[in-house]
Protein backbone atom coordinates (compact mmCIF):
# COMPACT_ATOMS: atom_id res chain seq x y z
CA UNK A 1 0.00 0.00 0.00
CA UNK A 2 3.06 2.40 0.66
CA UNK A 3 3.84 2.13 -3.40
CA UNK A 4 0.96 3.39 -4.37
CA UNK A 5 0.43 5.54 -1.48
CA UNK A 6 1.82 8.19 -3.37
CA UNK A 7 -0.39 8.20 -6.27
CA UNK A 8 -3.09 8.59 -3.87
CA UNK A 9 -2.26 11.13 -1.52
CA UNK A 10 -2.50 14.44 -3.86
CA UNK A 11 -5.87 13.44 -4.54
CA UNK A 12 -7.28 12.29 -1.41
CA UNK A 13 -10.46 14.68 -1.74
CA UNK A 14 -11.43 12.79 -4.90
CA UNK A 15 -10.93 9.71 -3.14
CA UNK A 16 -12.94 10.34 -0.23
CA UNK A 17 -15.41 11.83 -2.28
CA UNK A 18 -16.42 8.94 -4.43
CA UNK A 19 -16.57 6.62 -1.67
CA UNK A 20 -18.86 8.96 -0.15
CA UNK A 21 -20.81 9.67 -2.76
CA UNK A 22 -21.82 5.82 -3.37
CA UNK A 23 -22.62 5.96 0.39
CA UNK A 24 -25.42 8.06 -0.56
CA UNK A 25 -26.32 5.80 -2.93
CA UNK A 26 -26.69 2.98 -0.91
CA UNK A 27 -28.50 4.89 2.11
CA UNK A 28 -31.40 5.15 -0.59
CA UNK A 29 -31.00 1.99 -1.57
CA UNK A 30 -31.81 0.67 1.80
CA UNK A 31 -34.72 2.74 2.28
CA UNK A 32 -36.20 1.72 -0.76
CA UNK A 33 -37.42 -2.09 0.30
CA UNK A 34 -38.93 0.20 3.63
CA UNK A 35 -40.64 2.27 2.19
CA UNK A 36 -42.25 -0.49 -0.43
CA UNK A 37 -42.98 -2.67 2.21
CA UNK A 38 -44.73 0.16 4.09
CA UNK A 39 -47.11 0.91 1.12
CA UNK A 40 -48.32 -2.55 0.27
CA UNK A 41 -48.55 -3.48 3.83
CA UNK A 42 -51.09 -0.24 4.12
CA UNK A 43 -52.67 -1.19 0.81
CA UNK A 44 -53.19 -4.80 2.27
CA UNK A 45 -54.20 -4.26 5.72
CA UNK A 46 -56.35 -0.87 3.91
CA UNK A 47 -55.09 1.79 5.82
CA UNK A 48 -53.08 3.45 2.99
CA UNK A 49 -55.00 6.70 2.53
CA UNK A 50 -54.48 8.99 -0.78
CA UNK A 51 -52.13 11.19 1.60
CA UNK A 52 -49.80 8.30 2.66
CA UNK A 53 -49.81 6.92 -0.78
CA UNK A 54 -48.58 10.37 -2.51
CA UNK A 55 -46.11 11.13 0.64
CA UNK A 56 -44.76 8.03 0.38
CA UNK A 57 -44.58 8.41 -3.64
CA UNK A 58 -42.92 11.57 -2.60
CA UNK A 59 -40.41 10.25 -0.45
CA UNK A 60 -39.62 7.99 -2.96
CA UNK A 61 -39.00 9.88 -5.64
CA UNK A 62 -36.87 12.29 -3.19
CA UNK A 63 -34.70 9.14 -2.44
CA UNK A 64 -34.32 7.86 -5.81
CA UNK A 65 -33.05 11.92 -6.54
CA UNK A 66 -30.73 11.23 -4.15
CA UNK A 67 -29.60 7.90 -5.16
CA UNK A 68 -29.11 10.06 -8.30
CA UNK A 69 -27.26 12.65 -7.15
CA UNK A 70 -24.93 10.37 -4.88
CA UNK A 71 -24.34 7.76 -7.89
CA UNK A 72 -23.19 10.97 -10.44
CA UNK A 73 -21.07 12.65 -7.54
CA UNK A 74 -19.59 9.27 -6.64
CA UNK A 75 -18.81 8.21 -10.42
CA UNK A 76 -17.21 11.60 -11.27
CA UNK A 77 -14.99 11.71 -8.17
CA UNK A 78 -13.93 7.90 -8.97
CA UNK A 79 -13.56 8.98 -12.30
CA UNK A 80 -11.31 12.03 -11.22
CA UNK A 81 -9.05 10.40 -9.08
CA UNK A 82 -8.17 7.32 -10.97
CA UNK A 83 -7.45 9.40 -13.80
CA UNK A 84 -4.74 10.86 -12.00
CA UNK A 85 -3.67 8.03 -10.27
CA UNK A 86 -3.06 6.60 -13.79
CA UNK A 87 -1.57 9.56 -14.90
CA UNK A 88 1.04 10.40 -12.09
CA UNK A 89 2.00 6.37 -12.31
CA UNK A 90 2.62 6.23 -16.02
CA UNK A 91 4.85 9.62 -15.31
CA UNK A 92 6.35 8.19 -12.98
CA UNK A 93 7.48 4.79 -14.89
CA UNK A 94 8.46 7.01 -17.93
CA UNK A 95 10.39 8.58 -16.02
CA UNK A 96 12.34 5.56 -14.63
CA UNK A 97 12.70 4.38 -18.22
CA UNK A 98 14.67 7.59 -19.41
CA UNK A 99 16.95 6.89 -16.65
CA UNK A 100 17.22 2.74 -18.25
CA UNK A 101 20.56 1.96 -19.61
CA UNK A 102 20.57 -0.13 -22.32
CA UNK A 103 20.88 -2.75 -20.50
CA UNK A 104 18.07 -2.34 -18.78
CA UNK A 105 16.09 -1.78 -21.39
CA UNK A 106 17.07 -5.21 -23.19
CA UNK A 107 15.90 -7.01 -20.16
CA UNK A 108 12.20 -5.77 -20.45
CA UNK A 109 12.01 -5.21 -24.45
CA UNK A 110 11.04 -2.09 -25.76
CA UNK A 111 7.17 -3.55 -26.83
CA UNK A 112 6.85 -4.38 -23.29
CA UNK A 113 7.74 -1.56 -21.59
CA UNK A 114 5.20 0.38 -24.20
CA UNK A 115 2.54 -1.96 -23.19
CA UNK A 116 3.58 -1.65 -19.02
CA UNK A 117 3.07 2.49 -19.36
CA UNK A 118 -0.20 1.60 -21.25
CA UNK A 119 -1.86 -1.30 -21.01
CA UNK A 120 -1.11 -2.64 -17.77
CA UNK A 121 -1.31 1.14 -16.12
CA UNK A 122 -4.90 1.50 -17.87
CA UNK A 123 -5.84 -1.45 -15.88
CA UNK A 124 -5.31 -0.12 -12.82
CA UNK A 125 -7.13 3.02 -13.35
CA UNK A 126 -9.97 0.86 -14.06
CA UNK A 127 -9.51 -1.19 -11.05
CA UNK A 128 -8.97 2.15 -8.57
CA UNK A 129 -12.35 3.41 -10.42
CA UNK A 130 -14.23 0.15 -9.56
CA UNK A 131 -12.85 -0.22 -6.22
CA UNK A 132 -13.97 3.76 -5.33
CA UNK A 133 -17.27 2.87 -6.75
CA UNK A 134 -17.03 -0.11 -5.08
CA UNK A 135 -15.37 -0.94 -2.36
CA UNK A 136 -17.56 0.73 -0.02
CA UNK A 137 -20.88 0.20 -1.77
CA UNK A 138 -20.84 -3.50 -2.17
CA UNK A 139 -19.86 -4.25 1.15
CA UNK A 140 -22.22 -2.20 2.94
CA UNK A 141 -24.94 -3.41 0.91
CA UNK A 142 -24.59 -6.91 2.02
CA UNK A 143 -23.98 -5.98 5.55
CA UNK A 144 -27.07 -3.35 5.83
CA UNK A 145 -28.90 -5.91 3.81
CA UNK A 146 -28.41 -8.09 6.36
CA UNK A 147 -29.22 -6.36 9.28
CA UNK A 148 -32.67 -5.14 7.33
CA UNK A 149 -33.13 -8.73 6.70
CA UNK A 150 -32.70 -10.03 10.05
CA UNK A 151 -34.92 -7.31 11.27
CA UNK A 152 -37.65 -7.95 9.33
CA UNK A 153 -37.24 -11.82 9.99
CA UNK A 154 -34.18 -13.50 11.23
CA UNK A 155 -35.38 -16.97 11.15
CA UNK A 156 -35.37 -16.29 6.93
CA UNK A 157 -32.12 -14.74 7.28
CA UNK A 158 -30.60 -18.46 8.12
CA UNK A 159 -30.58 -18.46 4.23
CA UNK A 160 -27.50 -16.87 3.70
CA UNK A 161 -25.93 -18.76 6.37
CA UNK A 162 -25.18 -21.25 3.73
CA UNK A 163 -25.64 -18.95 0.45
CA UNK A 164 -23.10 -17.13 1.46
CA UNK A 165 -20.46 -19.30 1.92
CA UNK A 166 -20.88 -21.00 -1.07
CA UNK A 167 -20.53 -17.96 -3.04
CA UNK A 168 -17.05 -17.02 -1.20
CA UNK A 169 -15.79 -20.30 -1.88
CA UNK A 170 -16.52 -20.40 -5.07
CA UNK A 171 -14.89 -16.74 -5.70
CA UNK A 172 -11.98 -18.17 -4.06
CA UNK A 173 -11.22 -20.81 -6.22
CA UNK A 174 -12.42 -18.57 -9.71
CA UNK A 175 -9.60 -16.09 -8.42
CA UNK A 176 -7.01 -18.40 -7.66
CA UNK A 177 -7.26 -19.84 -11.31
CA UNK A 178 -7.48 -16.84 -12.78
CA UNK A 179 -4.67 -14.55 -11.46
CA UNK A 180 -1.89 -17.02 -13.56
CA UNK A 181 -3.82 -16.57 -16.81
CA UNK A 182 -3.84 -12.74 -16.55
CA UNK A 183 0.04 -12.33 -15.80
CA UNK A 184 0.30 -14.86 -19.15
CA UNK A 185 -2.37 -12.42 -21.17
CA UNK A 186 -0.47 -9.71 -20.39
CA UNK A 187 2.96 -11.07 -21.37
CA UNK A 188 1.32 -12.14 -25.03
CA UNK A 189 0.33 -8.49 -25.42
CA UNK A 190 3.68 -7.67 -24.87
CA UNK A 191 4.66 -9.87 -27.91
CA UNK A 192 1.82 -8.54 -29.72
CA UNK A 193 2.82 -4.98 -29.57
CA UNK A 194 6.60 -6.69 -30.34
CA UNK A 195 5.53 -7.94 -33.64
CA UNK A 196 3.09 -4.76 -34.56
CA UNK A 197 6.32 -1.97 -33.80
CA UNK A 198 8.72 -4.10 -35.81
CA UNK A 199 6.42 -4.51 -38.54
CA UNK A 200 5.22 -0.85 -38.89
CA UNK A 201 8.59 0.55 -38.16
CA UNK A 202 10.19 -1.64 -40.97
CA UNK A 203 7.62 -1.24 -43.36
CA UNK A 204 9.92 -0.12 -46.18
CA UNK A 205 12.08 -3.30 -45.78
CA UNK A 206 8.84 -5.51 -45.82
CA UNK A 207 7.34 -3.96 -48.92
CA UNK A 208 10.79 -4.17 -50.46
CA UNK A 209 10.92 -8.06 -49.84
CA UNK A 210 7.10 -8.82 -50.65
CA UNK A 211 6.85 -10.22 -46.91
CA UNK A 212 3.53 -8.54 -46.67
CA UNK A 213 2.07 -12.28 -46.57
CA UNK A 214 4.65 -13.30 -43.80
CA UNK A 215 3.87 -10.46 -41.93
CA UNK A 216 0.36 -11.33 -42.18
CA UNK A 217 0.74 -14.66 -41.27
CA UNK A 218 3.21 -14.04 -38.63
CA UNK A 219 0.61 -11.02 -36.52
CA UNK A 220 -2.26 -13.79 -37.00
CA UNK A 221 0.02 -16.66 -35.14
CA UNK A 222 0.38 -13.89 -32.79
CA UNK A 223 -3.06 -12.56 -32.62
CA UNK A 224 -4.89 -16.08 -32.29
CA UNK A 225 -2.39 -16.75 -29.66
CA UNK A 226 -3.47 -13.44 -27.91
CA UNK A 227 -7.58 -14.83 -27.99
CA UNK A 228 -6.52 -18.19 -27.00
CA UNK A 229 -5.21 -16.63 -24.06
CA UNK A 230 -7.58 -14.52 -23.12
CA UNK A 231 -10.55 -16.26 -23.71
CA UNK A 232 -8.64 -18.94 -21.26
CA UNK A 233 -9.28 -15.80 -18.59
CA UNK A 234 -12.24 -14.90 -19.75
CA UNK A 235 -13.61 -18.26 -19.26
CA UNK A 236 -13.05 -17.84 -15.68
CA UNK A 237 -15.51 -15.15 -15.75
CA UNK A 238 -17.99 -16.16 -18.05
CA UNK A 239 -17.98 -19.48 -15.93
CA UNK A 240 -18.33 -17.54 -12.62
CA UNK A 241 -21.59 -15.53 -13.58
CA UNK A 242 -23.90 -18.71 -14.69
CA UNK A 243 -22.72 -20.28 -10.85
CA UNK A 244 -23.13 -16.95 -9.02
CA UNK A 245 -26.48 -16.48 -10.97
CA UNK A 246 -27.62 -19.84 -10.08
CA UNK A 247 -26.90 -19.87 -6.24
CA UNK A 248 -28.62 -16.16 -6.01
CA UNK A 249 -31.61 -17.69 -7.84
CA UNK A 250 -32.26 -20.41 -5.46
CA UNK A 251 -31.45 -18.14 -2.66
CA UNK A 252 -34.48 -15.71 -4.15
CA UNK A 253 -36.86 -18.70 -4.91
CA UNK A 254 -36.04 -20.56 -1.52
CA UNK A 255 -37.03 -17.59 0.38
CA UNK A 256 -40.37 -16.86 -1.67
CA UNK A 257 -41.18 -20.66 -0.92
CA UNK A 258 -40.40 -20.50 2.94
CA UNK A 259 -42.09 -16.94 2.84
CA UNK A 260 -45.21 -18.02 1.32
CA UNK A 261 -45.86 -19.92 3.94
CA UNK A 262 -44.91 -17.87 6.72
CA UNK A 263 -47.19 -15.04 4.77
CA UNK A 264 -49.52 -18.14 5.03
CA UNK A 265 -49.68 -19.66 8.57
CA UNK A 266 -47.31 -17.01 10.42
CA UNK A 267 -49.08 -13.76 9.26
CA UNK A 268 -45.52 -12.48 7.98
CA UNK A 269 -46.69 -9.22 5.70
CA UNK A 270 -46.65 -9.13 2.32
CA UNK A 271 -44.36 -5.98 2.06
CA UNK A 272 -41.95 -7.67 4.61
CA UNK A 273 -41.62 -10.59 2.35
CA UNK A 274 -41.45 -8.48 -0.72
CA UNK A 275 -38.55 -6.23 1.41
CA UNK A 276 -37.11 -9.36 2.30
CA UNK A 277 -36.72 -10.58 -0.85
CA UNK A 278 -34.84 -6.97 -2.15
CA UNK A 279 -33.04 -6.97 0.51
CA UNK A 280 -32.01 -10.44 -0.06
CA UNK A 281 -31.21 -9.28 -4.26
CA UNK A 282 -28.79 -6.71 -2.47
CA UNK A 283 -27.16 -9.05 -0.72
CA UNK A 284 -26.63 -11.32 -3.40
CA UNK A 285 -25.74 -9.07 -5.83
CA UNK A 286 -22.97 -7.13 -3.57
CA UNK A 287 -21.54 -10.42 -3.36
CA UNK A 288 -21.38 -10.63 -7.35
CA UNK A 289 -20.42 -7.03 -7.70
CA UNK A 290 -17.19 -8.31 -4.86
CA UNK A 291 -16.59 -10.96 -7.06
CA UNK A 292 -16.35 -8.79 -10.17
CA UNK A 293 -13.71 -6.44 -7.93
CA UNK A 294 -11.89 -9.40 -6.88
CA UNK A 295 -11.36 -10.55 -10.87
CA UNK A 296 -10.54 -7.28 -11.88
CA UNK A 297 -8.00 -6.91 -8.69
CA UNK A 298 -6.93 -10.36 -10.25
CA UNK A 299 -5.65 -8.82 -13.48
CA UNK A 300 -5.12 -5.22 -11.98
CA UNK A 301 -2.25 -7.26 -9.70
CA UNK A 302 -0.61 -8.73 -12.52
CA UNK A 303 -0.46 -5.84 -14.11
CA UNK A 304 1.06 -3.53 -10.71
CA UNK A 305 3.49 -6.70 -10.72
CA UNK A 306 4.90 -5.86 -13.74
CA UNK A 307 5.01 -2.00 -13.16
CA UNK A 308 6.70 -2.60 -9.96
CA UNK A 309 9.22 -4.63 -11.90
CA UNK A 310 9.83 -1.51 -13.92
CA UNK A 311 9.82 0.60 -10.54
CA UNK A 312 11.63 -1.15 -8.87
CA UNK A 313 14.47 -1.96 -11.43
CA UNK A 314 17.97 -1.62 -10.24
CA UNK A 315 19.63 0.95 -12.85
CA UNK A 316 23.49 -0.74 -13.65
CA UNK A 317 24.27 2.48 -15.08
CA UNK A 318 24.73 5.91 -13.00
CA UNK A 319 26.58 8.28 -11.72
CA UNK A 320 25.95 8.05 -7.94
CA UNK A 321 29.34 7.46 -7.14
CA UNK A 322 31.06 9.61 -9.54
CA UNK A 323 33.90 11.81 -7.63
CA UNK A 324 34.62 14.24 -10.68
CA UNK A 325 31.16 15.16 -11.30
CA UNK A 326 31.72 18.90 -11.95
CA UNK A 327 34.40 17.94 -14.57
CA UNK A 328 33.77 18.67 -18.17
CA UNK A 329 34.85 17.42 -21.06
CA UNK A 330 37.75 20.26 -22.51
CA UNK A 331 40.03 18.58 -24.88
CA UNK A 332 38.70 15.48 -26.02
CA UNK A 333 41.73 12.49 -24.87
CA UNK A 334 40.64 9.36 -24.67
CA UNK A 335 42.15 6.10 -23.66
CA UNK A 336 41.04 3.29 -23.99
CA UNK A 337 43.08 0.51 -20.99
CA UNK A 338 42.63 -2.81 -20.90
CA UNK A 339 38.99 -2.98 -21.62
CA UNK A 340 37.04 -6.06 -22.03
CA UNK A 341 33.05 -6.18 -22.25
CA UNK A 342 30.37 -8.65 -22.75
CA UNK A 343 26.55 -8.06 -23.50
CA UNK A 344 25.28 -10.54 -21.71
CA UNK A 345 27.07 -11.20 -18.28
CA UNK A 346 26.73 -14.99 -18.58
CA UNK A 347 28.22 -15.16 -21.72
CA UNK A 348 31.63 -16.20 -21.93
CA UNK A 349 32.77 -14.62 -25.04
CA UNK A 350 33.52 -11.35 -25.09
CA UNK A 351 33.00 -8.78 -27.28
CA UNK A 352 35.61 -6.90 -26.78
CA UNK A 353 38.76 -8.15 -25.51
CA UNK A 354 41.78 -6.58 -23.71
CA UNK A 355 41.83 -3.19 -25.51
CA UNK A 356 44.73 -0.73 -25.08
CA UNK A 357 44.12 2.27 -27.32
CA UNK A 358 45.02 6.06 -27.37
CA UNK A 359 43.43 8.90 -28.99
CA UNK A 360 44.56 12.60 -28.57
CA UNK A 361 42.99 15.54 -28.35
CA UNK A 362 41.72 17.12 -32.29
CA UNK A 363 43.49 13.98 -33.59
CA UNK A 364 40.87 12.35 -36.61
CA UNK A 365 41.15 8.49 -36.07
CA UNK A 366 38.76 5.98 -38.09
CA UNK A 367 38.29 2.49 -37.19
CA UNK A 368 37.56 0.14 -39.92
CA UNK A 369 36.62 -3.80 -39.64
CA UNK A 370 34.28 -6.30 -40.44
CA UNK A 371 31.01 -6.22 -39.76
CA UNK A 372 30.41 -7.38 -35.46
CA UNK A 373 33.71 -6.78 -35.04
CA UNK A 374 33.04 -4.42 -32.16
CA UNK A 375 34.07 -1.10 -33.63
CA UNK A 376 30.29 0.21 -32.24
CA UNK A 377 30.52 -1.28 -28.84
CA UNK A 378 33.71 0.32 -28.44
CA UNK A 379 32.84 4.08 -29.00
CA UNK A 380 29.49 3.72 -26.81
CA UNK A 381 31.77 3.18 -24.07
CA UNK A 382 33.48 6.89 -24.55
CA UNK A 383 29.87 8.69 -23.31
CA UNK A 384 29.10 5.51 -20.88
CA UNK A 385 25.95 4.07 -23.02
CA UNK A 386 27.54 0.68 -21.97
CA UNK A 387 30.03 0.51 -18.96
CA UNK A 388 33.24 -1.63 -19.25
CA UNK A 389 33.19 -5.22 -17.38
CA UNK A 390 37.03 -5.31 -16.82
CA UNK A 391 39.58 -1.71 -17.41
CA UNK A 392 39.27 1.60 -17.57
CA UNK A 393 37.97 3.91 -20.12
CA UNK A 394 39.38 8.07 -19.62
CA UNK A 395 38.74 11.13 -21.35
CA UNK A 396 40.70 13.74 -20.45
CA UNK A 397 42.42 11.93 -17.74
CA UNK A 398 39.48 11.13 -15.83
CA UNK A 399 37.60 7.68 -16.02
CA UNK A 400 34.16 8.30 -17.63
CA UNK A 401 32.94 6.74 -14.07
CA UNK A 402 33.35 9.92 -12.19
CA UNK A 403 32.10 12.31 -14.71
CA UNK A 404 28.06 13.08 -14.09
CA UNK A 405 26.69 11.44 -16.93
CA UNK A 406 25.10 14.85 -18.17
CA UNK A 407 28.50 16.73 -18.49
CA UNK A 408 30.43 13.56 -20.05
CA UNK A 409 27.60 13.00 -22.97
CA UNK A 410 27.75 16.65 -23.72
CA UNK A 411 30.92 16.47 -24.52
CA UNK A 412 30.35 13.50 -26.50
CA UNK A 413 28.44 14.08 -30.09
CA UNK A 414 27.62 10.71 -31.95
CA UNK A 415 26.20 9.95 -35.21
CA UNK A 416 24.60 6.46 -34.93
CA UNK A 417 24.62 3.74 -37.50
CA UNK A 418 20.54 3.91 -37.52
CA UNK A 419 19.76 7.27 -38.20
CA UNK A 420 16.91 8.51 -35.81
CA UNK A 421 14.59 11.00 -36.49
CA UNK A 422 11.49 12.23 -35.15
CA UNK A 423 8.53 13.82 -35.64
CA UNK A 424 8.25 17.24 -35.88
CA UNK A 425 10.08 20.02 -38.05
CA UNK A 426 13.49 19.62 -39.64
CA UNK A 427 14.42 22.95 -37.33
CA UNK A 428 13.06 20.86 -34.33
CA UNK A 429 15.04 17.95 -34.92
CA UNK A 430 18.17 20.39 -35.77
CA UNK A 431 17.92 21.80 -32.19
CA UNK A 432 18.24 18.10 -30.77
CA UNK A 433 22.23 19.70 -30.77
CA UNK A 434 21.32 23.16 -29.33
CA UNK A 435 17.80 23.84 -28.35
CA UNK A 436 19.15 27.98 -28.23
CA UNK A 437 20.64 27.85 -32.06
CA UNK A 438 19.73 30.33 -34.10
CA UNK A 439 18.51 30.06 -37.37
CA UNK A 440 21.33 31.02 -38.81
CA UNK A 441 23.39 28.33 -37.01
CA UNK A 442 21.12 25.72 -37.86
CA UNK A 443 21.64 26.95 -41.40
CA UNK A 444 25.40 27.05 -41.06
CA UNK A 445 25.79 23.60 -39.30
CA UNK A 446 23.51 21.64 -42.15
CA UNK A 447 25.60 23.62 -45.23
CA UNK A 448 28.83 21.68 -43.25
CA UNK A 449 26.89 18.83 -43.09
CA UNK A 450 25.75 19.17 -46.69
CA UNK A 451 22.29 19.27 -46.06
CA UNK A 452 21.32 22.29 -46.51
CA UNK A 453 21.46 21.84 -50.49
CA UNK A 454 18.62 19.74 -50.47
CA UNK A 455 16.39 21.24 -47.23
CA UNK A 456 16.33 24.67 -48.98
CA UNK A 457 14.68 22.87 -52.06
CA UNK A 458 11.45 22.01 -49.71
CA UNK A 459 8.63 24.29 -50.04
CA UNK A 460 8.94 24.53 -46.22
CA UNK A 461 12.58 24.73 -46.04
CA UNK A 462 13.63 23.67 -42.33
CA UNK A 463 9.98 24.28 -41.40
CA UNK A 464 9.18 21.15 -43.23
CA UNK A 465 7.64 18.32 -41.15
CA UNK A 466 9.23 15.09 -40.55
CA UNK A 467 7.23 11.82 -40.79
CA UNK A 468 8.14 9.51 -37.20
CA UNK A 469 11.16 8.40 -37.88
CA UNK A 470 12.11 10.79 -40.59
CA UNK A 471 10.27 8.27 -43.23
CA UNK A 472 10.21 10.91 -45.80
CA UNK A 473 13.48 11.51 -46.36
CA UNK A 474 16.08 9.96 -47.92
CA UNK A 475 18.67 7.24 -46.27
CA UNK A 476 21.55 9.85 -47.38
CA UNK A 477 19.04 12.96 -46.50
CA UNK A 478 18.60 11.31 -42.81
CA UNK A 479 22.35 10.99 -42.06
CA UNK A 480 23.07 15.00 -43.05
CA UNK A 481 20.76 15.87 -40.83
CA UNK A 482 21.65 14.12 -38.19
CA UNK A 483 25.37 15.23 -38.78
CA UNK A 484 24.34 18.38 -38.83
CA UNK A 485 22.16 17.86 -35.47
CA UNK A 486 25.67 16.44 -34.13
CA UNK A 487 27.87 20.07 -34.97
CA UNK A 488 25.10 21.81 -33.64
CA UNK A 489 26.11 20.42 -30.01
CA UNK A 490 29.40 21.63 -30.61
CA UNK A 491 31.21 18.38 -29.20
CA UNK A 492 34.81 17.87 -27.84
CA UNK A 493 34.23 14.24 -29.51
CA UNK A 494 32.49 13.65 -32.57
CA UNK A 495 31.44 9.91 -33.13
CA UNK A 496 30.66 9.41 -36.64
CA UNK A 497 29.55 5.30 -37.17
CA UNK A 498 29.40 4.37 -41.03
CA UNK A 499 27.53 7.82 -40.70
CA UNK A 500 28.14 8.91 -44.59
CA UNK A 501 27.49 5.30 -45.86
CA UNK A 502 24.48 6.36 -47.52
CA UNK A 503 26.45 9.60 -49.37
CA UNK A 504 28.47 9.31 -52.16
CA UNK A 505 31.78 9.89 -52.24
CA UNK A 506 32.13 13.68 -53.44
CA UNK A 507 29.57 14.47 -50.84
CA UNK A 508 31.59 12.40 -48.12
CA UNK A 509 34.82 14.28 -49.16
CA UNK A 510 32.73 17.71 -48.70
CA UNK A 511 31.12 17.02 -45.16
CA UNK A 512 35.12 15.37 -44.46
CA UNK A 513 36.72 18.63 -45.39
CA UNK A 514 34.16 20.65 -43.27
CA UNK A 515 34.80 18.50 -40.51
CA UNK A 516 38.01 19.48 -40.68
CA UNK A 517 37.30 22.91 -40.74
CA UNK A 518 34.49 23.67 -38.40
CA UNK A 519 35.73 20.93 -36.00
CA UNK A 520 39.39 21.81 -35.92
CA UNK A 521 39.98 21.16 -31.82
CA UNK A 522 37.45 18.27 -31.75
CA UNK A 523 38.65 14.57 -31.60
CA UNK A 524 37.11 12.52 -34.51
CA UNK A 525 36.24 9.34 -34.49
CA UNK A 526 35.11 7.67 -38.05
CA UNK A 527 33.59 4.10 -38.47
CA UNK A 528 33.31 2.98 -41.88
CA UNK A 529 33.17 0.13 -43.82
CA UNK A 530 34.93 2.02 -46.60
CA UNK A 531 38.68 2.61 -47.15
CA UNK A 532 38.20 6.07 -48.60
CA UNK A 533 36.50 7.38 -45.11
CA UNK A 534 39.17 6.64 -43.15
CA UNK A 535 41.85 6.63 -45.32
CA UNK A 536 43.16 10.45 -44.70
CA UNK A 537 42.95 9.96 -40.82
CA UNK A 538 45.86 10.93 -38.52
CA UNK A 539 45.70 7.01 -37.39
CA UNK A 540 43.83 4.03 -38.31
CA UNK A 541 42.41 1.06 -36.08
CA UNK A 542 41.56 -2.23 -37.69
CA UNK A 543 39.80 -4.56 -35.48
CA UNK A 544 38.65 -8.05 -35.54
CA UNK A 545 36.71 -10.17 -33.42
CA UNK A 546 36.73 -7.72 -30.65
CA UNK A 547 40.60 -7.08 -30.81
CA UNK A 548 42.83 -4.47 -32.65
CA UNK A 549 44.98 -5.96 -34.68
CA UNK A 550 46.35 -2.73 -36.27
CA UNK A 551 47.12 0.44 -35.17
CA UNK A 552 48.68 3.23 -37.54
CA UNK A 553 48.15 5.49 -40.88
CA UNK A 554 47.05 4.28 -44.19
CA UNK A 555 50.62 3.83 -45.63
CA UNK A 556 51.80 2.10 -42.69
CA UNK A 557 48.54 -0.33 -42.60
CA UNK A 558 49.15 -1.35 -45.79
CA UNK A 559 52.58 -3.03 -45.14
CA UNK A 560 52.16 -4.29 -41.75
CA UNK A 561 48.41 -5.14 -41.15
CA UNK A 562 47.32 -8.17 -43.60
CA UNK A 563 43.55 -7.47 -42.56
CA UNK A 564 43.65 -4.02 -43.79
CA UNK A 565 45.37 -4.42 -46.88
CA UNK A 566 43.11 -7.44 -47.84
CA UNK A 567 40.17 -4.99 -47.63
CA UNK A 568 41.72 -2.08 -49.30
CA UNK A 569 42.29 -4.42 -52.20
CA UNK A 570 39.36 -6.00 -51.65
CA UNK A 571 37.65 -2.37 -51.82
CA UNK A 572 39.83 -1.40 -54.99
CA UNK A 573 38.96 -4.23 -57.00
CA UNK A 574 35.30 -3.85 -56.81
CA UNK A 575 35.86 0.01 -58.04
CA UNK A 576 37.97 -1.24 -60.86
CA UNK A 577 35.16 -3.90 -61.82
Amino acid sequence: MKRWGKYIKPYIKSFILGPAGMILELIGEMLMPILLAAILNGAKEGTLTVGSSIGYSAIMILVAALMMLGGVFGAYYGAKASVNFATDLRQDVYNKVQLFSFSNIDRFSTSSLVTRMTNDVTQLQNFVNMLLRMALRSPGMMIGGIIMAIMLRPSLSVIFAVSIPIMAIVIIVLIKVAFPRFGIMQKKIDKLNSTVRENVTNVRVVKSFVREDYEIEKFSADNADLKKTGMGAVKVMIFMSPIMNLIMYASVITIIWLGHDMVLSDGMPVGDLSAFVMYANQILMSIMMVTMLFMMSSRALASGRRICEVLDAEIDLTDDTATEKDALVQRGDIEFRNVSFRYYKDNEEKVLDNINLTIKSGSTVGIIGSTGCGKTTLVSLIPRLYDTDEGEVYVDGINVRDYSLVNLREGVGMVLQKNVLFSGSIADNLRWGDIDATDEEIRTASEHAAADKFISTFSDGYETLLDKGGTNLSGGQKQRVCIARALLKKPKILILDDSTSAVDTATERQIQAALNGELAGCTKIIIAQRISSVKNAEQIVVMNDGVITGIGTHDELLSSCEEYAEIYYSQMDKKEA
